[in-house]
Protein backbone atom coordinates (compact mmCIF):
# COMPACT_ATOMS: atom_id res chain seq x y z
CA UNK A 1 0.00 0.00 0.00
CA UNK A 2 3.04 2.23 0.24
CA UNK A 3 2.73 2.84 -3.50
CA UNK A 4 -0.56 4.66 -2.92
CA UNK A 5 -3.28 2.18 -3.91
CA UNK A 6 -6.58 2.52 -2.06
CA UNK A 7 -6.95 -1.22 -1.56
CA UNK A 8 -6.03 -4.66 -2.84
CA UNK A 9 -6.91 -8.33 -2.47
CA UNK A 10 -4.66 -11.28 -3.27
CA UNK A 11 -5.01 -15.05 -3.11
CA UNK A 12 -2.18 -17.57 -3.58
CA UNK A 13 -2.81 -21.28 -4.08
CA UNK A 14 -0.04 -23.83 -3.43
CA UNK A 15 0.67 -27.24 -4.93
CA UNK A 16 -1.60 -28.91 -2.36
CA UNK A 17 -4.48 -26.64 -3.33
CA UNK A 18 -4.33 -24.63 -0.12
CA UNK A 19 -5.27 -20.97 -0.36
CA UNK A 20 -3.68 -18.03 1.40
CA UNK A 21 -5.61 -14.77 1.19
CA UNK A 22 -4.84 -11.23 2.19
CA UNK A 23 -6.32 -7.78 1.82
CA UNK A 24 -4.99 -4.31 2.49
CA UNK A 25 -6.30 -0.78 2.38
CA UNK A 26 -9.95 0.20 2.55
CA UNK A 27 -13.13 -0.62 0.71
CA UNK A 28 -13.88 3.05 0.09
CA UNK A 29 -11.73 6.10 0.81
CA UNK A 30 -14.63 8.17 2.13
CA UNK A 31 -16.53 5.51 4.06
CA UNK A 32 -13.68 3.20 5.00
CA UNK A 33 -14.45 -0.45 5.70
CA UNK A 34 -12.40 -3.61 5.27
CA UNK A 35 -11.86 -4.67 1.72
CA UNK A 36 -13.70 -7.99 1.08
CA UNK A 37 -11.39 -10.88 0.29
CA UNK A 38 -14.02 -12.31 -2.07
CA UNK A 39 -14.43 -9.02 -3.95
CA UNK A 40 -15.60 -9.05 -7.54
CA UNK A 41 -13.45 -6.98 -9.88
CA UNK A 42 -12.96 -6.21 -13.55
CA UNK A 43 -10.15 -8.40 -14.83
CA UNK A 44 -9.60 -6.19 -17.88
CA UNK A 45 -7.29 -7.77 -20.43
CA UNK A 46 -7.06 -11.01 -18.46
CA UNK A 47 -10.26 -11.57 -20.46
CA UNK A 48 -8.05 -12.20 -23.48
CA UNK A 49 -6.77 -15.47 -22.03
CA UNK A 50 -10.34 -16.75 -21.69
CA UNK A 51 -11.13 -15.73 -25.26
CA UNK A 52 -7.94 -17.32 -26.58
CA UNK A 53 -8.90 -20.61 -24.87
CA UNK A 54 -12.29 -20.58 -26.59
CA UNK A 55 -10.67 -19.89 -29.96
CA UNK A 56 -8.10 -22.66 -29.47
CA UNK A 57 -10.82 -25.12 -28.49
CA UNK A 58 -12.47 -24.32 -31.82
CA UNK A 59 -9.11 -24.99 -33.50
CA UNK A 60 -8.90 -28.37 -31.72
CA UNK A 61 -12.41 -29.17 -33.00
CA UNK A 62 -11.36 -28.39 -36.58
CA UNK A 63 -13.84 -25.54 -36.88
CA UNK A 64 -11.24 -22.76 -36.97
CA UNK A 65 -7.65 -22.62 -38.18
CA UNK A 66 -4.80 -20.55 -36.80
CA UNK A 67 -3.85 -19.88 -40.42
CA UNK A 68 -7.33 -18.69 -41.39
CA UNK A 69 -7.36 -15.06 -42.44
CA UNK A 70 -9.62 -12.41 -41.02
CA UNK A 71 -11.18 -11.92 -44.46
CA UNK A 72 -12.19 -15.58 -44.60
CA UNK A 73 -14.45 -15.08 -41.58
CA UNK A 74 -15.14 -11.33 -41.62
CA UNK A 75 -14.86 -10.23 -45.26
CA UNK A 76 -14.31 -6.52 -45.69
CA UNK A 77 -14.25 -5.70 -41.97
CA UNK A 78 -10.49 -5.02 -41.81
CA UNK A 79 -10.03 -2.60 -44.67
CA UNK A 80 -9.01 0.99 -45.42
CA UNK A 81 -5.98 3.16 -44.68
CA UNK A 82 -3.69 0.28 -45.65
CA UNK A 83 -5.32 -2.27 -43.33
CA UNK A 84 -5.86 -5.61 -45.06
CA UNK A 85 -7.73 -8.53 -43.51
CA UNK A 86 -6.41 -10.90 -46.19
CA UNK A 87 -2.90 -10.45 -44.74
CA UNK A 88 -3.81 -11.16 -41.11
CA UNK A 89 -4.43 -14.60 -39.61
CA UNK A 90 -6.15 -15.81 -36.46
CA UNK A 91 -2.68 -16.51 -35.04
CA UNK A 92 -1.65 -12.90 -35.70
CA UNK A 93 -4.71 -11.66 -33.83
CA UNK A 94 -4.18 -13.96 -30.84
CA UNK A 95 -0.48 -13.11 -30.64
CA UNK A 96 -0.69 -9.35 -31.31
CA UNK A 97 1.52 -9.69 -34.40
CA UNK A 98 -1.12 -8.29 -36.74
CA UNK A 99 0.12 -4.69 -36.81
CA UNK A 100 -3.46 -3.46 -36.44
CA UNK A 101 -4.07 -0.09 -34.76
CA UNK A 102 -5.27 -0.24 -31.17
CA UNK A 103 -8.74 1.28 -31.02
CA UNK A 104 -8.34 2.24 -27.34
CA UNK A 105 -5.26 4.31 -28.18
CA UNK A 106 -7.49 6.31 -30.50
CA UNK A 107 -10.40 6.44 -28.08
CA UNK A 108 -8.29 7.58 -25.11
CA UNK A 109 -5.26 8.99 -26.90
CA UNK A 110 -5.92 12.66 -26.21
CA UNK A 111 -4.97 13.53 -22.60
CA UNK A 112 -7.35 16.50 -22.74
CA UNK A 113 -10.22 14.05 -23.22
CA UNK A 114 -9.17 12.02 -20.17
CA UNK A 115 -10.98 14.01 -17.50
CA UNK A 116 -13.38 13.15 -14.68
CA UNK A 117 -16.07 15.16 -16.48
CA UNK A 118 -15.73 13.17 -19.72
CA UNK A 119 -15.65 9.91 -17.77
CA UNK A 120 -18.94 10.76 -16.05
CA UNK A 121 -20.54 11.88 -19.32
CA UNK A 122 -19.59 8.72 -21.21
CA UNK A 123 -19.40 5.97 -18.58
CA UNK A 124 -22.69 4.39 -19.72
CA UNK A 125 -21.87 4.61 -23.44
CA UNK A 126 -21.57 1.21 -25.09
CA UNK A 127 -19.78 0.67 -28.41
CA UNK A 128 -20.39 -2.29 -30.64
CA UNK A 129 -17.47 -4.44 -31.84
CA UNK A 130 -18.11 -3.10 -35.33
CA UNK A 131 -17.76 0.47 -34.05
CA UNK A 132 -14.54 -0.40 -32.20
CA UNK A 133 -13.00 -1.98 -35.30
CA UNK A 134 -14.14 0.90 -37.51
CA UNK A 135 -12.38 3.29 -35.13
CA UNK A 136 -9.17 1.29 -35.51
CA UNK A 137 -9.53 1.31 -39.30
CA UNK A 138 -9.33 5.11 -39.25
CA UNK A 139 -5.55 4.70 -38.76
CA UNK A 140 -2.87 3.01 -40.83
CA UNK A 141 -1.44 -0.29 -39.54
CA UNK A 142 1.96 -0.47 -37.93
CA UNK A 143 2.86 -3.15 -40.48
CA UNK A 144 1.31 -5.88 -42.60
CA UNK A 145 2.41 -9.48 -42.00
CA UNK A 146 4.25 -11.26 -44.81
CA UNK A 147 1.60 -12.41 -47.31
CA UNK A 148 3.52 -15.65 -47.96
CA UNK A 149 3.72 -16.64 -44.28
CA UNK A 150 1.82 -14.23 -42.02
CA UNK A 151 1.82 -16.66 -39.10
CA UNK A 152 5.60 -16.40 -38.88
CA UNK A 153 5.42 -12.69 -38.05
CA UNK A 154 7.43 -11.79 -34.95
CA UNK A 155 6.89 -8.03 -34.85
CA UNK A 156 4.72 -7.41 -31.80
CA UNK A 157 2.48 -4.58 -30.66
CA UNK A 158 -0.43 -4.82 -28.25
CA UNK A 159 -3.80 -4.01 -29.80
CA UNK A 160 -7.20 -4.52 -28.22
CA UNK A 161 -8.59 -4.51 -31.75
CA UNK A 162 -7.16 -7.99 -32.24
CA UNK A 163 -9.38 -9.51 -29.57
CA UNK A 164 -12.48 -7.59 -30.62
CA UNK A 165 -12.00 -9.34 -33.97
CA UNK A 166 -11.43 -12.73 -32.30
CA UNK A 167 -14.73 -12.28 -30.48
CA UNK A 168 -16.44 -11.52 -33.79
CA UNK A 169 -14.84 -14.57 -35.41
CA UNK A 170 -15.94 -16.84 -32.54
CA UNK A 171 -19.49 -15.64 -33.10
CA UNK A 172 -19.24 -16.21 -36.86
CA UNK A 173 -17.85 -19.75 -36.37
CA UNK A 174 -20.32 -20.86 -33.68
CA UNK A 175 -23.38 -18.73 -34.29
CA UNK A 176 -23.22 -17.69 -30.62
CA UNK A 177 -21.92 -14.55 -28.90
CA UNK A 178 -18.40 -14.92 -27.54
CA UNK A 179 -19.88 -14.55 -24.04
CA UNK A 180 -21.97 -17.69 -24.48
CA UNK A 181 -18.96 -19.67 -25.69
CA UNK A 182 -16.88 -18.51 -22.71
CA UNK A 183 -19.66 -19.55 -20.35
CA UNK A 184 -20.28 -22.96 -21.88
CA UNK A 185 -16.64 -23.86 -22.54
CA UNK A 186 -14.91 -22.44 -19.45
CA UNK A 187 -17.07 -20.87 -16.76
CA UNK A 188 -19.63 -23.66 -16.38
CA UNK A 189 -17.27 -26.67 -16.72
CA UNK A 190 -14.85 -25.23 -14.15
CA UNK A 191 -17.61 -24.16 -11.76
CA UNK A 192 -16.52 -20.51 -11.84
CA UNK A 193 -19.61 -19.29 -10.03
CA UNK A 194 -18.21 -15.79 -9.53
CA UNK A 195 -17.05 -15.13 -13.10
CA UNK A 196 -19.37 -13.33 -15.50
CA UNK A 197 -19.47 -11.27 -18.65
CA UNK A 198 -20.89 -7.81 -18.16
CA UNK A 199 -22.23 -6.91 -21.60
CA UNK A 200 -23.45 -3.31 -21.44
CA UNK A 201 -23.87 -3.25 -17.65
CA UNK A 202 -21.83 -0.60 -15.86
CA UNK A 203 -22.17 -2.28 -12.46
CA UNK A 204 -19.84 -4.73 -10.70
CA UNK A 205 -21.64 -7.19 -8.36
CA UNK A 206 -21.28 -6.94 -4.61
CA UNK A 207 -19.13 -7.46 -2.69
CA UNK A 208 -16.57 -5.24 -4.33
CA UNK A 209 -14.46 -2.19 -3.52
CA UNK A 210 -14.53 1.30 -4.95
CA UNK A 211 -12.30 1.70 -8.00
CA UNK A 212 -10.28 4.90 -8.32
CA UNK A 213 -8.45 6.59 -11.18
CA UNK A 214 -5.98 9.46 -11.12
CA UNK A 215 -6.62 11.38 -14.32
CA UNK A 216 -3.80 13.21 -16.17
CA UNK A 217 -3.02 16.62 -14.73
CA UNK A 218 -4.74 15.92 -11.41
CA UNK A 219 -3.54 14.78 -8.00
CA UNK A 220 -6.85 13.55 -6.62
CA UNK A 221 -8.52 10.18 -7.22
CA UNK A 222 -11.88 9.88 -8.99
CA UNK A 223 -14.36 7.12 -8.24
CA UNK A 224 -14.60 5.19 -11.54
CA UNK A 225 -16.51 2.16 -10.27
CA UNK A 226 -19.36 2.64 -12.75
CA UNK A 227 -18.48 2.14 -16.41
CA UNK A 228 -19.32 0.11 -19.47
CA UNK A 229 -15.98 -1.51 -20.10
CA UNK A 230 -14.80 -3.78 -22.84
CA UNK A 231 -15.98 -6.79 -24.79
CA UNK A 232 -13.90 -9.75 -25.91
CA UNK A 233 -10.83 -7.60 -25.25
CA UNK A 234 -11.66 -6.93 -21.59
CA UNK A 235 -15.25 -7.50 -20.51
CA UNK A 236 -15.08 -10.17 -17.77
CA UNK A 237 -15.59 -9.71 -14.02
CA UNK A 238 -14.22 -12.34 -11.63
CA UNK A 239 -12.67 -13.01 -8.21
CA UNK A 240 -9.23 -14.12 -7.11
CA UNK A 241 -10.56 -17.61 -6.29
CA UNK A 242 -12.01 -18.13 -9.75
CA UNK A 243 -8.94 -16.69 -11.47
CA UNK A 244 -6.68 -19.16 -9.68
CA UNK A 245 -8.97 -22.04 -10.67
CA UNK A 246 -8.95 -20.92 -14.31
CA UNK A 247 -5.19 -20.47 -14.59
CA UNK A 248 -4.40 -23.84 -13.06
CA UNK A 249 -6.92 -25.63 -15.28
CA UNK A 250 -5.32 -23.97 -18.29
CA UNK A 251 -1.76 -24.93 -17.44
CA UNK A 252 -2.52 -28.52 -16.33
CA UNK A 253 -4.24 -29.35 -19.62
CA UNK A 254 -7.83 -29.41 -18.40
CA UNK A 255 -8.99 -26.76 -20.87
CA UNK A 256 -6.88 -27.47 -23.95
CA UNK A 257 -5.43 -30.53 -25.68
CA UNK A 258 -1.64 -30.75 -25.59
CA UNK A 259 -1.22 -29.53 -29.18
CA UNK A 260 -3.24 -26.36 -28.64
CA UNK A 261 -1.64 -25.67 -25.26
CA UNK A 262 1.76 -25.93 -26.95
CA UNK A 263 0.62 -23.46 -29.60
CA UNK A 264 -0.64 -21.12 -26.88
CA UNK A 265 2.77 -21.24 -25.19
CA UNK A 266 4.73 -20.60 -28.41
CA UNK A 267 5.96 -17.06 -27.89
CA UNK A 268 7.50 -14.06 -29.58
CA UNK A 269 9.48 -11.30 -27.83
CA UNK A 270 7.19 -8.67 -26.29
CA UNK A 271 9.55 -6.27 -24.52
CA UNK A 272 6.90 -3.54 -24.31
CA UNK A 273 4.44 -5.77 -22.47
CA UNK A 274 3.95 -5.54 -18.73
CA UNK A 275 6.38 -7.66 -16.76
CA UNK A 276 9.70 -6.46 -18.10
CA UNK A 277 12.01 -6.43 -21.09
CA UNK A 278 12.29 -10.23 -21.16
CA UNK A 279 8.53 -10.77 -21.51
CA UNK A 280 7.36 -13.02 -24.31
CA UNK A 281 3.81 -13.30 -25.66
CA UNK A 282 2.07 -16.46 -26.80
CA UNK A 283 -1.57 -16.80 -27.84
CA UNK A 284 -3.48 -14.84 -25.23
CA UNK A 285 -0.95 -15.39 -22.47
CA UNK A 286 2.56 -14.13 -21.69
CA UNK A 287 5.70 -15.52 -20.04
CA UNK A 288 8.51 -13.93 -18.08
CA UNK A 289 11.48 -15.27 -16.13
CA UNK A 290 11.30 -14.95 -12.34
CA UNK A 291 13.95 -15.76 -9.77
CA UNK A 292 12.92 -18.83 -7.80
CA UNK A 293 10.77 -20.30 -10.59
CA UNK A 294 12.97 -22.39 -12.88
CA UNK A 295 10.41 -22.32 -15.67
CA UNK A 296 9.40 -18.70 -15.17
CA UNK A 297 5.71 -17.81 -14.85
CA UNK A 298 2.79 -17.50 -17.23
CA UNK A 299 0.58 -14.46 -16.78
CA UNK A 300 -1.35 -11.72 -18.52
CA UNK A 301 -2.79 -8.89 -16.46
CA UNK A 302 -5.44 -6.32 -17.13
CA UNK A 303 -6.00 -2.64 -16.45
CA UNK A 304 -9.31 -0.81 -16.57
CA UNK A 305 -10.48 2.56 -15.32
CA UNK A 306 -9.73 2.08 -11.64
CA UNK A 307 -8.77 -1.60 -11.34
CA UNK A 308 -5.63 -3.61 -12.02
CA UNK A 309 -5.74 -7.41 -12.29
CA UNK A 310 -2.47 -9.34 -11.94
CA UNK A 311 -1.91 -13.09 -12.07
CA UNK A 312 0.86 -15.66 -12.33
CA UNK A 313 0.96 -19.44 -12.58
CA UNK A 314 3.79 -21.95 -12.83
CA UNK A 315 4.10 -23.89 -16.12
CA UNK A 316 2.75 -27.07 -14.52
CA UNK A 317 -0.22 -25.25 -12.99
CA UNK A 318 0.74 -26.31 -9.46
CA UNK A 319 1.16 -22.85 -7.92
CA UNK A 320 -0.76 -19.71 -8.80
CA UNK A 321 -1.71 -16.27 -7.55
CA UNK A 322 -4.34 -13.70 -8.48
CA UNK A 323 -4.58 -10.13 -7.24
CA UNK A 324 -6.74 -7.06 -7.74
CA UNK A 325 -5.65 -3.50 -7.02
CA UNK A 326 -8.42 -0.91 -6.91
CA UNK A 327 -6.44 2.13 -8.09
CA UNK A 328 -4.96 3.08 -11.45
CA UNK A 329 -2.96 6.20 -12.25
CA UNK A 330 -2.95 7.76 -15.72
CA UNK A 331 -1.78 11.09 -14.38
CA UNK A 332 1.35 10.13 -12.46
CA UNK A 333 3.73 7.77 -14.32
CA UNK A 334 6.15 7.60 -11.40
CA UNK A 335 3.58 6.45 -8.85
CA UNK A 336 1.96 4.17 -11.43
CA UNK A 337 5.32 2.47 -12.06
CA UNK A 338 5.94 2.11 -8.32
CA UNK A 339 2.51 0.56 -7.83
CA UNK A 340 3.08 -1.86 -10.74
CA UNK A 341 6.50 -2.84 -9.39
CA UNK A 342 5.10 -3.50 -5.92
CA UNK A 343 2.28 -5.61 -7.37
CA UNK A 344 4.65 -7.70 -9.52
CA UNK A 345 6.92 -8.29 -6.55
CA UNK A 346 4.00 -9.39 -4.38
CA UNK A 347 2.81 -11.82 -7.05
CA UNK A 348 6.29 -13.20 -7.69
CA UNK A 349 7.00 -13.75 -4.02
CA UNK A 350 3.76 -15.68 -3.68
CA UNK A 351 4.38 -17.97 -6.66
CA UNK A 352 8.17 -18.34 -6.70
CA UNK A 353 9.00 -17.78 -3.04
CA UNK A 354 11.27 -14.92 -3.99
CA UNK A 355 13.18 -13.52 -1.01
Amino acid sequence: MGAGASGLVVQARDAEGRDREAGAGVRDLARGGRIPLDAYYRIGSDTKTFVAVAALQLVAEGRLGLGDTVDEWLPGVVNGNGNDGSRITVRNLLQHTSGLPNYTDILFGDPEELTPENYRAKRFTARTPEQQVALAMSRAPGWLPDPENPGAETRWAYSNTNYVLIGMIIERVTGHPWEQEIHERIIEPLGLRHTLTMGTSAYVPQPTATAYLQFPGRHDLTDTTLQVDGGADGGIVSTTTDMNTFLRALMDGTLLPAEQLEQMRTTVPAPDFSGGAEARYGLGIAWRPVEGCDGGVWYHGGTSFGTVSETAVTPDGDVSVAAAVFTTRFGDPGRAAAQDKATYEMVERAVCRKP
